[in-house]
This record gives structure tokens, sequence and C-alpha cells, in this order.
């Protein structure tokens, strides 16, 4: 693995986030939410480390994470709800991707589509 792909520690846990594939900053990354200058300088977290987040994806091969109380997504509107699934496993199913794809890392970052 590249140097710049090793992993840093999450900040929720303290044990090593591997690779992009597993990172919460990242994903942040890709659907929008941060822009590239916060990539050096924002905390890194495992993708499950986050819950709040973590909860809107909905894909094979990802073990669901349920939360509890007033941030759990059963208590938030249900096309909010659709809008931000839709969202978030589509960032998530590109983060699985963006090495295969040979795509570097201005790139990675989702189309944004009409209703977002």
């Amino acid at each position: 693995m590249a140097k710049c792909d090793q992993g840093y520690l999450c900040e929720v846990c303290g044990k090593e986030v591997p690779n992009i594939t597993s990172s919460d900053l990242y994903l942040r990354y890709v659907i929008g939410e941060i822009d590239g200058r916060q990539l050096l300088a924002a905390p890194e977290r495992h993708i499950r480390c986050n819950p709040t987040l973590a909860q809107f994806i909905v894909a094979d091969g990802f073990q669901p994470v349920v939360v509890e109380g007033p941030f759990s997504k059963e208590f938030l509107d249900a096309q909010d709800v659709q809008r931000r699934e839709d969202l978030v496993t589509r960032g998530w199913k590109r983060l699985q991707n963006v090495r295969k794809l040979g795509l570097s890392i201005p790139e990675y970052p989702l189309v944004k589509q009409a209703e977002e």
C-alpha cells in the first residue's frame, strides 16, 4: 500500500483507519460534505465510528448501523431519509471503487444530481 493511502488513527476508537474505503473523512468528501482542503486538517474516523452517517448506507456488503435516540433515521422525515440514503449509499459505493477506477482525489466526489 502506498504511504499516502495508509490510514490515520480514528478519533473515536483510536484504531487505525487502514485505507480510504473505510474512511468517514473520505466518504464525507465524496458526498460533498467537506472540500478537498479539509482532507488534510479534519479528524479521521472509521465509517462505522460515525453512526449518524453510517446508518444511511444501505448496500450489500455493508452491515447496517442502527442509531438509537433522536439522531436515528426513524425519527426523521421519510423523504429526507430516502434522499440521504441514496446519497450516502452512492458515495459509499463510489468510495469502494475509486482505486479500481484509477481516479485522482479531485475526481472522487459524486457528480451532483438534479435533486441533490
